[in-house]
């Protein structure tokens, strides 16, 4: 399905960064070793790469991650990409100074999965960055997936990534413009969580 979305000229999604990403980032520590899940076309993970950071990106679509190459090479920033399905893909342990995940929206028993290697793959300290559309954006046309039980709640991340810190945790209804692919305003959950040291 993504090779099929993101077979075009264009970027579905746009080459500028989340804006949630641009802010919740300013916690990171310099020259911080990033993984960000579900990458698609590079546009966080390119950001994350001219801010100084170590970025590897995650994607399960091969036509994703040439592009995320291409937009690298345009931003003249040095990318990591692997090509990897979450079900089955090893984050390592006590690994990351930072886990990217934005609009990851992954079947609740995954999600849960995901959420356990996430925490054991983040160094002491370590941050994770998520912003996801809530359940209240299936009646918006503007973006996210069409299943509700791919849509995350903000009680549903804290519950999920049970032993993280929060810094920051808040549902919201704002004004996304992101390629064509989210445009107009969308309900989301936003957290900052950290690793206990």
């Amino acid at each position: 399905m993504w090779n099929e979305k993101y077979d075009r000229d264009d970027f579905l999604y746009g080459t500028e960064p989340n804006d949630f990403l641009r802010v919740a980032s300013l916690v990171l520590p310099e020259q911080a070793n990033l993984l960000s899940l579900a990458e698609g076309e590079g546009r966080n993970a390119c950001y994350l790469a001219s801010q100084g950071h170590k970025v590897t990106a995650v994607d399960a679509s091969e036509i994703g991650l040439e592009k995320a190459s291409i937009l690298a090479e345009i931003k003249k920033v040095e990318l990591y990409t692997e090509l990897a399905d979450l079900a089955d893909y090893d984050m390592g342990e006590e690994k990351w100074d930072a886990i990217i995940a934005i609009f990851c929206h992954l079947p609740p028993e995954l999600r849960k999965t995901v959420a356990k290697r996430i925490i054991k793959a983040l160094k002491p300290g370590g941050f994770y960055i998520s912003e996801v559309y809530a359940k209240k954006q299936l009646t918006n046309e503007t973006g996210g997936p069409k299943d509700i039980n791919l849509l995350i709640d903000l009680e549903e991340i804290q519950k999920e990534m049970f032993g993280l810190n929060w810094i920051h945790s808040q549902q919201i209804e704002r004004e996304i413009f992101e390629g064509s692919g989210h445009t107009g305003k969308g309900w989301v959950s936003q957290v900052i969580g950290q690793k206990p040291s």
